[in-house]
């Protein structure tokens, strides 16, 4: 099926965010090929969301865990499209949620550094190969964008007790993202990373909220900027303008979507 809109990539589409950028986008006019995290998240959960945009949205499971998943992916929701045109490296786990693929501490590290870094890695390299043989077969570069949601912890800032391998994980993002932009400067692909801070997903609900009491919860979300949490939606709208034509001069920006927790780290730690 050939696109004739551009067509977007989206990992992780059935969490927090990736659901608010799922309908954000097909707001916007563009075609999503959608993963969901295959063993873990019900195929049903997101045939149900798609089922909402007939003819809008492709469904392809993912594990991160192993290269072969991902080059399936990547291939299946290319072929079904004709191409990708807009990468969004969203699909992660947490400091939590990595306990659904392993028990054992020293695993869950190796987990968040394979799933959330190497994943991206391979998936942003595949989608690179894929943009340059488009550029060679048809003789023009086409605009491109390739969006990485890494975090504010490891992105931008360092918190006390924040789990290493998950602040390396999202470093390491932001660490690609620009070398890949600098690697990109003379060609249509714009490169970006989004770093949100404290956002009303399942995955912060799990990491840091659910350890709390209602009163250590309260004080928690009275003592981070704006005293409440990032609405997914926020999240979205700033990933569809990444998407969108107007970007290209923040190419190889890591940017700051905290509301202010990266330059002021300690309110979030202050609870302790």
């Amino acid at each position: 099926m050939k696109a004739q809109s551009k067509t977007v990539l989206l990992t992780g589409s059935l969490g927090g965010i990736g659901q608010a950028t799922l309908h954000r986008l097909i707001q916007a006019g563009y075609l999503l090929a959608a993963t969901y995290a295959e063993g873990i998240e019900n195929v049903n959960d997101i045939q149900k969301l798609a089922d909402k945009f007939p003819g809008k949205v492709s469904i392809h499971a993912l594990d991160l865990r192993y290269p072969e998943s991902i080059m399936k992916c990547f291939l299946d929701a290319q072929q079904y499209w004709g191409s990708i045109d807009i990468l969004v490296n969203n699909a992660a786990v947490g400091s939590a949620t990595v306990s659904h693929y392993a028990s054992n501490l020293h695993q869950q590290d190796a987990l968040l550094l394979d799933i959330n870094a190497n994943g991206a890695l391979i998936f942003s390299q595949l989608f690179i190969e894929h943009l340059k043989s488009i550029w060679a077969a048809t003789g023009k570069a086409t605009s491109a964008k390739l969006i990485n949601i890494a975090s504010v912890g490891g992105g931008l800032a360092a918190f006390p007790h924040f789990r290493l391998a998950d602040g390396m994980s999202k470093a390491a993002l932001a660490f690609m993202t620009r070398q890949l932009a600098a690697e990109h400067v003379h060609t249509p692909l714009d490169v970006f990373a989004l770093c949100p801070g404290a956002t009303n997903t399942g995955m912060f609900q799990a990491s840091t909220l659910a350890t709390l009491s209602m009163e250590e919860r309260d004080k928690l979300i009275a003592n981070l900027p704006k005293q409440r949490l990032i609405e997914p939606d926020e999240i979205a709208e700033l990933i569809a303008f990444l998407a969108g034509p107007y970007s290209t001069p923040m190419h190889g920006a890591i940017i700051d979507a905290s509301m202010g927790l990266a330059s002021r780290p300690g309110l979030l730690t202050e609870h302790h």
